[in-house]
């Protein structure tokens, strides 16, 4: 069976992740959350999967390459144009993706599923394909119930009492929202369905699609589950997917390393003297890294491979990307450290290079950062209680 794989979107709302790392590839403890979706096409036979790209395109076609080590063959099709020798991304939207694989040649000869790229799901794909024919469907939309006070994050669906879809709300306030089921971005197609879309030009699945199917009476239905269903589509949501990961909330996702002490888990090689820093789980250190004396992690935590925590730092409740260093005294609470930026959990973030404060946040990689200057030091006092609270 066949699949679609979406990934070609910016990942704006996941900045400034989504700079160097496409959405499909913002690791859930260093794994890559378009492999949870691979795997889980695979247990449910299928085999050949497209993948729509344009943003950062290449990072995810040298990761996944043909998808042989991974079980499955994979695809690519870029969306966007080499100009001055660089790779300029032009998504032609959810639909416009499929579109534009179908007009290439018609990939899409079956009953077929499309998947959003940043979300954990354990989903029972054989299931939802088996009730969308007997249905006798042209489209159906995997849904999910959540609780009421949650519907102004998501796009709400109504539907009758034989499941057919009869509305949509984008993200309605509470007191408005006709349902409590949402729409999870993973839906099942007949071929049929790419007649209704128009070809080279950008056109979305949820905002020009389903409407034209809604209004022409098509047979399309929505189908509310019971799965594991985590976005990652904002920061929160990313924070929120580590923790329950950490925590073993998540199904099928497991801790990665060797798990040292309860609640501690470690890769390979981290260069740690357990009688002088203080843990508390769930934590996960990555592979060669290193921490010194007096480091103080509370957990849930992260902390990528490659890093360098220095002495008396303490990390709480945080997200630490690979190949960081933390300089000593450096106190993080409910933060994410990516790279030069230092975010909080709401998704706003600070340039530590910008900000000249560098020297407690940087990569491992650089030279060893000298002590602070005088101005350096006003300017963590000044902003300390916003920056490492």
């Amino acid at each position: 069976m066949k699949a679609m794989i979406l990934a070609a979107g910016k990942g704006t709302r996941v900045r400034p992740i989504t700079y160097t790392i496409p959405k499909p590839m913002i690791p859930i403890l260093q794994k890559p959350v378009m492999e949870f979706l691979l795997e889980l096409l695979k247990e449910h036979g299928f085999k050949e999967v497209m993948v729509n790209v344009s943003h950062l395109a290449q990072e995810i076609e040298s990761y996944f390459r043909d998808g042989q080590r991974f079980g499955v063959e994979v695809a690519y099709s870029f969306e966007g144009r080499i100009e001055d020798g660089q790779l300029i991304g032009e998504a032609l939207g959810s639909a416009g993706g499929m579109k534009r694989i179908q007009d290439f040649s018609p990939f899409f000869d079956d009953t077929f599923v499309v998947l959003c790229g940043d979300a954990l799901i354990d989903l029972d794909l054989t299931e939802a394909v088996r009730w969308h024919k007997e249905k006798g469907a042209l489209a159906t939309i995997v849904m999910k119930t959540v609780p009421r006070e949650e519907v102004s994050s998501y796009g709400v669906v109504v539907t009758d009492a034989e499941g057919r879809i009869q509305a949509f709300q984008e993200k309605p306030n509470v007191e408005e929202a006709l349902s409590t089921t949402i729409n999870t971005g993973i839906y099942i197609f007949e071929p049929e369905i790419l007649n209704y879309i128009p070809s080279g030009q950008e056109y979305d699945i949820g905002g020009d699609l389903f409407p034209q199917l809604v209004d022409a009476g098509a047979p399309f239905y929505g189908i509310s589950m019971d799965f594991q269903w985590i976005d990652i589509g904002r920061v929160p949501d990313y924070w929120q997917a580590i923790r329950s990961v950490l925590k073993g909330e998540v199904r099928n996702v497991a801790i990665p390393g060797k798990q040292v002490k309860p609640g501690i888990y470690t890769g390979l090689n981290v260069a740690i003297d357990w009688d002088s820093v203080e843990i508390e789980g769930p934590v996960y250190i990555g592979g060669m890294t290193r921490i010194e004396e007096g480091v103080r992690i509370v957990g849930p935590a992260m902390i990528g491979p490659n890093c360098h925590i220095c002495k008396g730092a303490t990390i709480e409740n945080s997200v630490i990307f690979e190949y960081s260093r933390l300089g000593s005294g450096v106190r993080l609470v409910d933060k994410l450290v990516f790279g030069r930026y230092c975010v909080d959990r709401n998704g706003n973030a600070i340039d530590v290079q910008a900000a000249a404060l560098d020297w407690l946040i940087t990569d491992a990689r650089r030279v060893e950062p000298v002590q602070p200057s005088a101005e350096h030091q006003a300017i963590a006092e000044l902003l300390g209680s916003n920056v490492l609270p």
